[in-house]
C-alpha cells in the first residue's frame, strides 16, 4: 500500500465533541483542542457525514480548515449507505455534501462507513466502490477504505472483491481483542496478512475503558497511579503492528491534554504493562454491564424513538451503585420519548449496532424499570 504511516500515532476523532447548553458544538473549545493537537504534531482529523447531524463536519471547517493551511492536516470522513439515504443518488450525495461542509477541498482518507452484515450489500447496490475509485482518479480523494463492524468471513469477502482497498478501520481495544462478537484480533490479522494498514476506532470502547469499573481501576492504580485509565487503552492499540493511526473521540481540553501527554512521545507497552492489561481484562470480563458505547446509531431509525443508550446507562449505573435511584433516572431519560416496553422488535437497532448487542432482549429486561 502507498499510504505513509503517520509519525504521530494519535488521531482526533470528532464524534464526541464538547457541546454548549443549546446542543450546539462548543467551537471555541474545539479550536483550542485543535491548536494543542497540531502544536504537538498531530495531523489526522476524523469525522463523518452522519456525526452530530452534520455539525461535526461543519466544526472541522470552522476550527481546522478555515484556520490552518491545508498542508498542515489530513481529513478523514465517511459515507454511510445504511443511514440518511434511500437510493444511489442520495448515497453519493453524502460525499459532495461532506466536501462542501468540511471545506477541505479534497479528502485525504475517505471511508465507506460501518460495513456489516445488514448494510454491506448497499455499497454494491449503489455502486459506491466504483464511485470512490472515480473520485480518487479525479483527485478529490487521496486514499479510500472502509470502516468495518462484522465477522472475519465478511471482511475476507469484501477484501477479495475489492483488493485495491487502501486501508481498513477496525474496532480494536483490549476488551474486544478476543470478543467473538467483535473479532478484533482475527480482523486485524486478516489486514496484516494482506499488508493493509489499519486505523483504530473505539480504542477506549466509547469511554468504557477510560472510566472503567472499580475492580479495573484498582489494578491500574496499583501498577501506576500517575497515568489515566485511557492511556492504557490507547497505548495498547497503538502498540499493535500495522497501525496507521489510533482515533480518540475527545470531548474536552482535559482529555486532549491527557492523550497528548503519553502519545506525543509514544512508547509501546512493555511486557510487564501487557500483563497488567491482561489482569484488567480478566476483571472486566467478570462484570455484567451492558457494553453499549452510546454511538446512537440505534436511535437514528428507531420508529418508537426509544433512547436505547440512555436506558442501558441507567441499568449499568444501578449495577455500580445499589443506592442509585433507578426508576427516577429512567423516568428522566424517557420523558417525552419511547420506553423499553414500546419496542416493537423491528430489529432496526440490532442491524446497525457496531457492538452486535441483543438490543431487543436487553430492552425486554429493562421493562422492569416501569413497574
Amino acid at each position: 500500500m502507498n499510504i505513509e504511516k503517520n509519525r504521530f500515532p494519535l488521531g482526533f476523532g470528532l464524534m464526541r465533541l464538547p457541546k454548549l447548553e443549546d446542543g450546539s458544538i462548543d467551537l471555541a473549545q474545539v479550536s483550542e483542542m485543535v491548536d494543542l493537537f497540531l502544536e504537538a504534531g498531530g495531523t489526522y482529523f476524523d469525522t463523518a457525514y452522519v456525526y452530530d447531524g452534520g455539525m461535526s463536519e461543519a466544526a472541522l471547517k470552522t476550527c481546522v480548515c478555515d484556520r490552518y493551511p491545508r498542508e498542515r492536516f489530513t481529513v478523514a470522513t465517511k459515507l454511510h449507505a445504511g443511514m440518511h439515504c434511500h437510493d444511489e443518488e442520495s448515497a453519493k450525495q453524502q460525499f459532495w455534501t461532506s466536501l462542501e461542509r468540511t471545506g477541505a477541498g479534497y479528502i485525504d482518507y475517505y471511508l465507506l462507513h460501518a460495513l456489516q452484515r445488514g448494510t454491506y450489500q448497499k455499497y454494491d447496490e449503489y455502486h459506491l466502490w466504483d464511485f470512490v475509485r472515480e473520485q480518487k482518479a479525479a483527485g478529490r480523494i487521496r486514499h479510500w477504505g472502509f470502516s468495518f463492524h462484522a465477522d472475519p468471513e465478511l471482511l475476507e469477502k469484501i477484501l477479495d472483491e475489492n483488493p485495491d482497498t487502501e486501508f481498513v478501520q477496525l474496532q480494536l481495544n483490549y476488551a474486544d481483542w478476543d470478543n467473538p462478537g467483535v473479532a478484533a484480533r482475527r480482523n486485524w490479522e486478516i489486514c496484516r496478512s494482506r499488508g493493509i494498514p489499519v486505523t483504530v476506532m473505539e480504542p477506549v470502547k466509547g469511554g468504557i475503558l477510560a472510566n472503567p469499573i472499580p475492580t479495573v481501576r484498582e489494578i491500574f492504580d496499583a501498577a501506576n497511579p500517575n497515568v489515566s485509565y485511557a492511556s492504557w487503552a490507547l497505548r495498547y492499540a497503538a502498540s499493535l503492528e500495522g497501525i496507521l493511526v489510533v482515533l480518540s473521540g475527545m470531548s474536552n481540553l482535559d482529555q486532549m491534554r491527557d492523550n497528548l501527554s503519553f502519545m506525543k512521545d509514544f512508547k509501546p507497552l512493555s511486557e510487564q504493562e501487557k500483563g497488567v492489561v491482561n489482569q484488567a481484562l480478566a476483571a472486566l470480563m467478570a462484570d455484567k454491564s451492558i457494553p453499549c458505547t452510546a454511538c446512537h446509531y440505534c436511535t437514528e431509525g428507531c420508529p418508537m424513538s426509544i433512547p436505547i443508550p440512555e436506558i442501558f446507562g441507567v441499568i449499568n449505573r444501578r449495577k455500580g451503585s445499589p443506592e442509585f435511584r433507578t426508576k427516577r433516572e429512567y423516568g428522566i431519560v424517557t420523558l417525552g420519548k419511547g420506553r423499553a416496553s414500546d419496542c416493537i422488535s423491528c430489529g432496526q437497532c440490532e442491524s446497525v449496532c457496531p457492538q452486535h448487542l441483543p438490543i431487543i432482549r436487553l430492552l425486554e429486561e429493562c421493562r422492569e424499570l416501569e413497574a
